[in-house]
Formats: C-alpha cells, structure tokens, sequence
C-alpha cells in the first residue's frame, strides 16, 4: 500500500507540475513587480493568452498526430483581414455571415494544407510553411498595405464585450478547450488522433484512414486559426494584412510548455492552455520590467528546444 500511496503521490506531481509551474511564477512576478498583480494587467493577460490558446487547441490536435502547422498566424491574418473588408464594404450585411467568411477561409487554408500533407505527401513543415507565405501575402496585396478602419459596432464587439461579466474572448476560449478536449479524449476520432500521432504505420494497419484523420486535424486547425483571425480584428478594431506575427510560435510554444509532444501521440488542450498562460505572464512581465522584446522570440526559440530535448529523453527512458 505504501508503493501504491508513494506511485500515486508521484502521478499527481507530474500531472499538475506545470500548474504549479505557473502559480509560482505569478508569486514570484508579484513580488518582483507590484503592478503584475493588479486586476487590469491580469485581466489583459487572460485576454492575450485567450487567442494564444485558440489556436494552440488546432496546434495540439495538429502536433498529436506528429505534424506541425506554421501557416496559423498568417492564416489569422488572412481570415480577420478579409473579414474586415467585407464588414467595411458591406455594412447591412449579417456580423454572422462576416464572421461565416474568415471562418470559411480559415478552413480552406486548412483543407489545402491537410490535402498536400495528407493525400500529396509534402512534409508538413514545407506545406505549411509555404501557406505561410500565401496567406500573409495575400491580405496585404489585398489593401495594399494599409490597415482597415471604421469597422461596424458589431464586429467591434466580438471580442470586447461581456457576456455575464466575462469577457467574450474568455468565452471563445473555454468552448474552444471544452470541444477539443472532449474529442480528444471521449471520441472514437480523438483515440485515432492519438494512435496516428503515436505509430502511424500500426494505426494504418488497424483499419484507421490515417490521411484522413491527419485532413481532419488541419483543417480544425485552420477553422480555428480563422476564429483566431477574427478575434484578434476586433480586438484592436481593424484589419491588417500584419497582425498576427509569430502566433505560430506562440501556439507552438504554448503547447509544448503544456506537454504536448512535438514528436506526435501525446499531449491534451488542457495542459496547452496552461502553458498558454505561462507563455504570455513571461511577455506581460518582459513588457512590464522594459525588457527588449526581441528577447522574447529567444526564450521562446529555448523553450521548444528544451522541450523537445526532454521529451526525446523521455521516450528514449521508457523504450
């Protein structure tokens, strides 16, 4: 029984240590500067880290099955930048229908990435990183450079407004967790995504439609990187061919401080959206103390590297 108290002590410090991780650093970031703590600057964080964890949910289902998308933040740029035009251009038009169309944009930029990775056999990192270029090219060719202004109160309000006194980004955020932690773990698609990610071949010759399973995660990956777009849009109240920049590492980096195996078949939402928070009290503190942002992209850079490492060196200890 004393194994068993000992074994079951140990699970529980793993599965929580990286919420632990981020409480300690709350205290510490308190301590060292006041102004962390105040409810404003708090509430900024939840914000900030909300559109990080949108889609960080689209990175974890994508990097479970062994893939990598890091088109997600030009497709954000490409989604709430073509959205805010047609707002702009069409002011009678339905906010359901304007939001229908960066959604619908999100999701064919990831239908030609899951095709290519899936049914072509481009590498995920070439196939996404040319729809990198694309979709960050095409909006600004679009408004040749400029940003979009005088968009509809409606729009404006996506993400600035309150529903019960929450804020509506919060909102996105928890449905978004919500859904693709019950895929994950309660759906015969989720125990696919997983045994993909974990020995593609094997799951292949169990009867799994691999091409199909890893179509699925790119184009839910898109359809969220196309929410993400609109959020961001009107959250600071205009389209711009430049928004976005470096989200893709932001999601990446917020599902691997979160657990989520680079090398595919391990990981959940659950843990990116703390690592997601993690992620974003280290920039709020970086800004708050002055220090260089460029410093930001280095740790970040460190922090994929170092996970990485240890989760090689796990896998090796367990084989």
């Amino acid at each position: 029984m004393k194994v068993l108290s000992k074994n079951s002590v140990m699970e529980f410090v793993k599965k929580t240590a990286i919420l632990w991780v981020m409480i300690i650093l709350i205290l510490i970031l308190s301590v060292i500067s006041p102004s962390f703590f105040r409810g404003q600057n708090l509430l900024n964080i939840i914000k900030q880290a909300s559109i990080t964890g949108v889609i960080g949910v689209g990175m974890t289902f994508v990097l479970i099955t062994g893939g990598i998308d890091l088109s997600v933040g030009s497709v954000m740029a490409l989604s709430g930048t073509m959205a805010a035009s047609v707002a702009v251009a069409e002011k009678n038009m339905p906010i359901a229908l304007v939001i229908l169309v960066g959604v619908g944009l999100g999701a064919l930029c990831g239908l030609i990435n899951g095709i290519g990775v899936s049914y072509i056999g481009f590498p995920p990192f070439i196939m996404t990183l040319g729809m990198m270029t694309i979709a960050r090219g095409i909006p600004l060719v679009f408004t040749n450079g400029t940003p979009i202004f005088g968009l509809s109160e409606e729009f404006n309000m996506i993400a600035n407004s309150r529903v019960l006194g929450v804020p509506s980004l919060v909102i996105f955020l928890v449905i978004t967790v919500l859904a693709g932690h019950i895929i994950l773990s309660k759906t015969v698609l989720g125990r696919r995504i997983y045994a993909v990610g974990g020995n593609e071949d094997a799951a292949r010759l169990s009867g799994v439609s691999t091409a199909k399973v890893k179509l699925f995660v790119y184009v839910f990956c898109g359809i969220l990187s196309g929410i993400a777009g609109i959020l961001i849009c009107s959250r600071i109240t205009s389209g711009n061919g430049t928004v976005a920049e470096g989200y893709e590492m932001n999601a990446i980096s917020a599902a691997v401080i979160g657990g989520v195996s680079m090398t595919g078949g391990s990981g959940n939402v659950l843990g990116m959206v703390v690592g997601a928070m993690i992620l974003t009290i280290i920039q709020n503190s970086f800004d708050i103390m002055g220090v260089n942002s460029f410093y930001q992209n280095i740790i970040k850079g460190i922090i994929i590297l170092l996970a990485v490492f240890l989760d090689l060196r796990g896998k090796k200890k367990k084989n």
